[in-house]
């Protein structure tokens, strides 16, 4: 019975060799928030996937909220950044890059000399975060943008996107889920702005709107796909009553723009009604995420509404996932206490080190820095 998993798919102009995609996720390996070789090796060995989204990379200094992401905002990280596309597409992959500006959810001791939190609220977000310096701390209120600085933040995701291409990316996410800047906009609870990015719902999507299309207008709309994630709680993030309203506006718009792919974080866990009005107004590719551990349910969900499927968390522990979806093989679980920090060996462990299902490592990569 053929798998239309494995199936190879277009997506813009791409060529994708399946329809798995390896989702973004942070692992805080980029020191001095700098893409390097140990973070080249971890892809190359997750080049199988469909395509790769990498982890967050902030398009500004003030975005770098967490300890240890990275950044591409400058020529110097371009540079490095080309090190991590090379080694994908020398193994046959493709590879986008997922811009994420922090926004409120942030601590200074995670920010470089002159950075700060900003958001569209002088609003703080619940909980602590973080710190290499002094551990957990709780998380401050950010400074509110004006209105000429919202515009400027819309350029430096354009600027991020240009740099993306010339290191050799294949495409740009742009983060607007998971209560990260964009979504900050969205939501009514983080959003209290009396000017053009606040009060409606059309005013408060502006923003999400405003970077997608001048990321799209530097690097075409047919490399630019957007991640949503209606509904969820993550990073402070409370509901409201228009979120059908304004995921629907959202997703009309961004049919208009053309984008390569609308990305759902927590597909399973949408609202119904929701999830109907993004697909009745995008007719475009969609990616569905959320828990994905086996091939059957996303067997089940590439034969209903979703044109790929992206794993999180599988991917962490199995480098080489998609063949051991396609063989039928067990999954190897990973070390929660290693997604974010070294384990006792280095950055390496709980990064690099698991082996493949035959038993073999995955690659012989020696960093040459330790934790």
């Amino acid at each position: 019975m053929s798998s239309k998993a494995f199936e190879p798919a277009q997506l813009g102009p791409l060529t994708l060799t399946n329809r798995l995609v390896m989702a973004p996720m942070t692992r805080s390996r980029a020191l001095g928030n700098e893409a390097n070789e140990l973070m080249a090796e971890y892809y190359r060995q997750r080049a199988t996937a469909g395509l790769i989204i990498s982890e967050g990379v902030s398009p500004s200094a003030d975005g770098l909220g967490y300890a240890r992401i990275p950044g591409l905002f400058t020529p110097e990280q371009a540079n490095n950044w080309q090190r991590v596309t090379e080694t994908v597409h020398h193994h046959g992959g493709h590879i986008f890059i997922q811009l994420m500006h922090a926004g409120r959810v942030f601590h200074p001791l995670n920010l470089p000399e002159g950075a700060e939190g900003v958001a569209p609220s002088a609003i703080a977000a619940k909980g602590q975060m973080w710190t290499d310096q002094q551990q957990m701390q709780d998380q401050p209120a950010p400074r509110a943008l004006t209105t000429e600085e919202v515009a400027e933040v819309v350029q430096q995701y354009a600027q991020s996107a240009k740099l993306a291409l010339e290191a050799g990316f294949d495409g740009v996410e742009v983060h607007g889920a998971n209560g990260y800047l964009p979504e900050q906009f969205l939501n009514p609870n983080t959003n209290q702005r009396t000017d053009e990015y606040g009060g409606s719902v059309q005013n408060r999507a502006r923003f999400v709107l405003d970077v997608t299309r001048a990321v799209a207008a530097e690097i075409g709309a047919d490399r630019t796909g957007v991640r949503l994630s209606p509904g969820s709680n993550f990073n402070d993030m409370g509901a409201y009553p228009e979120m059908a309203e304004t995921y629907a506006y959202l997703a009309a718009e961004l049919q208009k723009i053309g984008v390569v792919y609308v990305h759902l974080v927590g597909s399973g866990n949408i609202p119904a009604d929701v999830l109907d009005s993004i697909h009745a107004a995008y007719t475009g590719p969609v990616i569905y995420n959320g828990g994905y551990r086996d091939l059957a349910r996303a067997e089940a969900d590439l034969a209903g509404r979703a044109d790929f499927i992206s794993y999180g968390i599988a991917y962490i522990g199995n480098p080489d996932l998609v063949e051991r979806l396609k063989a039928g093989q067990p999954l190897a679980e990973s070390d929660q206490a290693t997604y974010y920090a070294p384990g006792p060996n280095g950055f390496a462990d709980g990064y690099t080190d698991y082996p493949t299902a035959d038993g073999q490592p995955a690659g012989t990569f020696s960093p040459t820095y330790e934790a």
